[in-house]
């Protein structure tokens, strides 16, 4: 059993938490192998902030009025087991990013903002499953790898036992 604790907003953009825990749920339940419930039965519980939204315009008209756009939407977030009172894992600075079209330009792919931070919910909760049902051992983070099992980052790493077979040569058809 999982538990999603609502989002905190660390943003001037009113009612995002709400929308992301929303897709977040959809996302867990969309894919069906455990069951959403409250913290208290869970096994599991996903924790996050959302840190950042930049809203960026990358291309104008020729009146000045900005035609393309670049939103970002940083947020930190934690899967924690609750069984053994430990984080499972976590990612600071996990990002969605999406480049559209205002919906005022009549280009080909053209969206609001609202349906834009739709998609980076949609991308985002996806991102979120993936690690939480996948990536226990290993997450790609903002700093590079997590990776529990491991307490010695100064340490190289293992050496295989043999050199690899060297490839055989391609023959060249003429």
């Amino acid at each position: 059993k999982i538990a999603i604790r609502p989002f905190a907003n660390h943003t001037q953009q009113y009612g995002l938490e709400d929308k992301f825990t929303l897709a977040i749920q959809s996302e867990f339940n969309r894919d069906g192998r455990y069951q959403i419930t409250t913290e208290d039965p869970a096994d599991g519980i996903v924790i996050g902030d959302i840190t950042r939204y930049i809203l960026e315009p990358l291309s104008y008209d020729a009146n000045h009025v900005p035609t393309e756009y670049k939103l970002s939407i940083l947020a930190d977030v934690t899967f924690q087991d609750k069984v053994k009172h430990q984080d499972l894992w976590k990612e600071a600075g996990m990002i969605g990013e999406l480049r559209f079209f205002a919906a005022s330009s009549g280009l080909a792919g053209q969206m609001t903002e609202v349906d834009a931070q739709q998609a980076i919910w949609d991308q985002l909760s996806r991102d979120i499953r993936t690690r939480t049902f996948e990536g226990f051992s290993t997450v790609t983070t903002s700093t590079g790898t997590y990776n529990p099992a491991s307490t010695d980052n100064t340490a190289p790493p293992p050496m295989p036992d043999q050199e690899p077979p060297a490839p055989s040569p391609t023959p060249v058809p003429y």
